[in-house]
């Protein structure tokens, strides 16, 4: 049995689909949201933000909307919606099966 595509999230691309949530934004605003929001916890180059860009336009994540030279403005889809939520769920899962281990005598 195949494991289901981007079945689980990595931390950047987590992040990645949290930068557009409230509005479409260009590669270098991503990674400016993810320095922010993590405090340079979580950084990336430019190999992994487009990488992970080009991934997620193809799952139908992101939707490019507009380029003007190199730079191309994405926004996020229903289906990247649905799937951030699914890992804000599977996340709280994880941190309620941690946090039911540290109760334990």
């Amino acid at each position: 049995m195949g494991k289901k595509s981007l079945e689980s999230l990595t931390e950047t691309m987590f992040y990645v689909l949290m930068a557009f949530r409230k509005q479409s934004l260009c590669g270098t605003e991503v990674a400016d949201f993810v320095s922010r929001k993590t405090k340079g916890r979580v950084n990336m180059g430019p190999g992994t933000l487009y990488t992970i860009l080009g991934k997620f336009q193809e799952e139908g994540f992101l939707t490019e909307i507009a380029v003007e030279g190199r730079k191309r403005t994405y926004q996020l889809t229903e289906s990247g919606e649905k799937r951030y939520q699914e890992e804000v769920a599977r996340l709280r899962a994880c941190v309620a099966d941690a946090e039911s281990e540290e109760e334990r005598p």
